[in-house]
């Protein structure tokens, strides 16, 4: 049995409130081992990244409490002195956050930012720091990392910002590193590629890992071990493959039973419910697949036919244009009444841009764009605001959506009174129903955002959109940023909903297994153009694009027994849709593979590197 590196012993971490103290951590104890991986798993409000943050003495200190013990190389860390737990953070234990643009410096070189901490805990020389850095760029597998040492953060997409953090994290070889939600907000491929980084420089460096996550696959993928916690506490823990074949308490098992697998959908032609545990006694009901009350039509509800849209790139207002972004090219595809057509593809592929357009939120280049058989190009802006009506958009972010300002209510009521097709009075009524359909309490009108839960805000962004009874949905990521039981949840009802009222939804989406889930059928899109699409089952059953395959292989399978099966390489960055001004696209060539199954054949120039 390897040596304890990390013990913690009845944590207990107290923030100050209006109402009193809140107990964020309450009584936690757990050991890593030299070398192993230990996932801290749950979701939002569970207290994994506060436990993380303590081991850091990262708490606010005016406003919170740190009780119990925390042994590291035979000292409690919690009764150091400010100077020595400074020596010991970001030198002997080191930490990534979730969201490296926020942790990033915006100002500085991220060579400056990596060599600052090789200055100040190795007492290296500039130049000798420079070298390390560039060596460390090498190692975390950024390209030409002698000439990159000199960019910003935003010159970096963010798999190269995450790994930049990983680097800086390696800078000092601690013996500990903490990964707080490292992939969360990243892509499936550049996900896989931090979690093969990581365990090779585990490998590497014999490092101990502290995995905090809300992710079941990434888990499986990585963990030796697995703590999970709820409400502050860890309620269950023991070897992540014993945990996953015998989960015992009910919230692993609603965590396990809310995770999408690939492969589940197979045989099966509608989309199918998510099942919903019973938190306290993991009871779980049967999925379902949904019930078809509303026949799909082969009526296109929305036409899209040679979709483009670019940006143009000067170096000042008043400049030429010295390069454009093809941000989507030549894009087509059709939405049918009642119908779940789901857009996939990584960040940067044109998805979100595709969804803008699509509502001429951002207006289109070329291209032809119908709804219910009239064409929105031609359409002048009151005519388009009356088009509107028909259709609406759910965005990634509740919290962005929505005015802090107002009231729940009034922001739901908002396109009712704004289109002039309710009173104040009947608006109130309609607000109550909306509600009600979305699963939330009508007297919760009177709250403002800031008093929901990202899951409650989307469900109000939700209500928001079916306020004025339309026809066909933009999601746009709408549940990405979810817990699973919660994206369960939202997903369940938007299942709902589309089964009760025929709605077409375009859902916008880079998670493979939510998507399998939910739709009828799916277009792959990469660099602004679509280069697979087909039935779900076609697109998943039998993928034929290179790049449909590499998506999917980058999955994580919540299976630890699987851990063995190496998935295909994926360290080939996405390539720029920067062109120059004179770029004409080439005629891209497609082939059937069965009916309503087309594949790009012409693609060899647009693969990663």
């Amino acid at each position: 049995m390897a040596a304890k590196i990390l013990q913690i012993e009845n944590l207990v971490t107290t923030f100050d409130t209006a109402e009193g103290g809140f107990n964020a951590v309450d009584g936690v104890s757990l050991y890593i081992e030299e070398g192993e991986t230990l996932a801290v798993v749950g979701e939002s409000g569970s207290g994994k990244s506060v436990t993380a943050l303590s081991i850091m003495r990262l708490t606010p200190p005016n406003s919170s409490k740190i009780e119990g013990a925390i042994w590291f190389e035979g000292k409690n860390l919690l009764t150091l002195p400010d100077d020595e737990i400074r020596q010991i953070r970001g030198n002997k234990i080191a930490m990534i956050f979730q969201e490296p643009m926020t942790s990033l410096n915006p100002v500085y070189s991220i060579g400056s930012q990596i060599g600052e901490a090789l200055i100040t805990h190795r007492g290296l020389s500039h130049s000798e720091a420079k070298a390390e850095t560039i060596r460390l760029l090498e190692k975390v597998r950024i390209p030409t990392a002698k000439s990159r040492i000199r960019d910003y953060p935003h010159n970096f997409s963010g798999g190269m910002r995450q790994r930049v953090m990983i680097a800086m994290a390696l800078a000092c070889n601690p013996k500990i590193l903490i990964a707080d939600e490292p992939t969360t907000a990243l892509d499936v491929t550049i996900q896989a590629q931090i979690l093969d980084l990581i365990k090779s420089l585990q490998k590497e460096e014999g490092m101990s890992v502290l995995f905090i996550t809300h992710d079941m696959g990434v888990v499986a993928e990585i963990a030796d071990r697995t703590v999970v916690m709820y409400n502050g506490e860890a309620v269950e823990t023991g070897a992540t493959a014993d945990i996953f074949a015998h989960p015992k308490h009910p919230y692993t098992r609603a965590l396990l039973a809310a995770v999408p697998r690939l492969g589940s959908m197979e045989g099966r032609k509608r989309p199918m419910r998510f099942p919903v545990v019973n938190r306290v006694t993991g009871e779980c009901d049967v999925p379902v697949e949904v019930p078809d009350t509303v026949k799909i039509t082969q009526r296109p509800l929305l036409e899209v036919k040679g979709l483009t849209k670019r940006f143009d790139m000067r170096s000042g207002i008043l400049s030429p244009v010295k390069g454009r972004v093809h941000a989507v090219e030549n894009v087509s595809f059709n939405v049918n009444v009642g119908e779940t057509l789901a857009l996939v593809g990584e960040s940067g592929c044109g998805k979100s841009t595709t969804g803008r357009a699509v509502l001429r939120l951002s207006d289109p280049d070329s291209g032809t764009l119908a709804l219910n058989g009239v064409d929105l190009m031609k359409l002048n802006k009151a005519e388009l605001r009356n088009a509107r009506r028909q259709m609406q958009m759910i965005f990634q972010d509740p919290f962005a959506s929505l005015n802090p300002r107002l009231s729940i209510g009034a922001a739901v009521a908002e396109p009712l009174l704004a289109n002039k097709l309710a009173t104040r009075s009947q608006a109130r009524e309609k607000v109550a129903d909306l509600l009600r359909q979305v699963g939330l309490q009508p007297e919760m009108a009177e709250r403002f955002p800031h008093e929901f839960s990202g899951g409650q805000r989307q469900r109000i962004c939700i209500a928001r959109a079916l306020s004025l009874e339309p026809g066909l949905i933009v999601a746009d990521e709408a549940v990405s940023a979810l817990d699973v039981s919660v994206k369960a949840q939202v997903v369940n009802l938007m299942l709902d909903l589309q089964a009760r009222m025929g709605l077409g939804y375009l859902f916008i989406s880079h998670d493979m297994g939510v998507v399998e889930r939910v739709s009828h059928r799916v277009a792959v899109m990469y660099l602004g153009e679509i280069v697979e699409i087909g039935s779900r089952e076609a697109i998943f059953q039998n993928p034929q694009h290179p790049y449909t395959k590499r998506l999917l292989a980058a999955v994580p399978v919540a299976d630890p027994t699987r851990r063995p099966e190496r998935r295909a390489a994926l360290n080939g960055e996405i390539k720029s849709p920067v062109r120059s001004p004179d770029y004409v696209p080439p005629v891209r060539q497609f082939r059937q593979v069965s009916p309503g199954h087309s594949v790009m054949v012409s693609y060899d120039e647009l693969m990663p590197n």
